[in-house]
């Protein structure tokens, strides 16, 4: 015997079959207890909806789309998860999609994936914001680690935390540091400056930025050497597989950290505790980032927003500890030791 199909559920409930298409398209729209016998039908005979046949019907797929700049970055991992897991729970399928550090090809994705979702989630996403209200016009979008006005966010918030970086440094007698810029169209990488200028401002820290730099491990080796001749004893890297460069090269120089220069990095990625030093870096609960971002999607598909304010969801960031910093060193000895 093949597959049960709609018409032997609405052979068996008793019912037209456009009555058992709406029970699982519109369910809404069906008196509760034809819905119930139309269900309790499927049920006996094994019928499962073909999610393609049911979207052709409801205008939704049960799909929606991740767009994130980098893949192969880490920091993405954890976002990830938390998106997949709140997908999964609400019975929808997440699609990932990367844009490789490139607009153009985070928008190309984007409008060719427009009829195969119901709506996207934009992880960094590197177009400028003009393009990003069109894009939330037309489509159901939440941003995740970006904000502009007027569409659904989601961050990890750096102001906060990097004013503790800042205090950190501060604590163990550091007076200069510098910011090893990530990409240009990065609103993280500008909210980081702004943040730590600011902040450095407030105590009388010198700050200097460098850059921009692709956000990679082989970028550290030019941002280093950047750094250096800055005269800094304190290097904030844009993210921590930057950093993690940085220190390759610094150890390369004989540069020694923290006892010459220290360095932080952002994002807490898992490899943060494994390169020597351990990294001291700012972090988070990206998993909960992943997972409220999805939420406010689906509720933005179940009850689209006519009119107030789109949801901005600011999460708490947390320094985390490690070996890469250390008290501010001799002046004098950290110039003859990086020469």
């Amino acid at each position: 015997m093949g597959n049960p199909t709609i018409y032997d559920v609405a052979r068996v409930a008793g019912v037209a079959t456009s009555t058992v298409s709406r029970v699982f398209s519109k369910p809404g729209r069906i008196a509760d207890a034809t819905r119930d016998r139309v269900l309790q039908a499927a049920r006996e005979l094994g019928y499962e909806p073909n999610p393609h046949a049911r979207a052709l019907t409801s205008n939704r797929t049960q799909t929606i789309a991740m767009v994130v700049s980098d893949i192969t970055n880490p920091h993405f991992f954890e976002l990830i998860r938390g998106a997949e897991m709140r997908a999964k729970a609400a019975a929808y399928t997440l699609v990932l999609v990367n844009a490789e550090e490139s607009t153009r090809m985070e928008l190309e994705q984007v409008r060719r994936l427009t009829r195969s979702v119901d709506g996207f989630l934009l992880a960094a996403s590197r177009q400028p914001d003009e393009k990003l209200v069109e894009l939330a016009a037309a489509h159901p979008v939440v941003l995740i680690n970006r904000q502009v006005d007027d569409i659904a966010s989601v961050v990890l918030e750096p102001w906060e935390g990097c004013r503790q970086i800042v205090a950190h440094l501060a604590s163990l007698g550091h007076t200069s540091l510098a910011y090893l810029a990530g990409p240009t169209n990065s609103w993280m990488a500008a909210s980081r400056w702004a943040a730590l200028s600011d902040a450095a401002a407030e105590i009388g820290m010198s700050a200097v930025r460098t850059g921009p730099y692709t956000p990679t491990v082989d970028s550290g080796g030019a941002a280093a050497d950047a750094a250096i001749s800055t005269g800094a004893t304190a290097i904030v890297a844009h993210n921590d597989l930057l950093a993690i460069g940085v220190l390759r090269r610094l150890a390369g120089r004989s540069v020694r950290v923290p006892a010459d220069v220290s360095v932080v990095g952002f994002d807490d990625i898992f490899a943060a505790e494994l390169c020597t030093p351990t990294l001291t870096t700012l972090g988070g609960a990206h998993s909960n980032v992943g997972r409220a971002a999805v939420e406010i999607l689906l509720e933005s598909l179940g009850h689209p927003r006519s009119q107030g304010p789109m949801p901005e969801i600011v999460l708490p960031s947390q320094l985390v500890l490690r070996g890469s910093t250390g008290p501010r060193a001799d002046p004098q000895q950290h110039t003859r030791r990086s020469r």
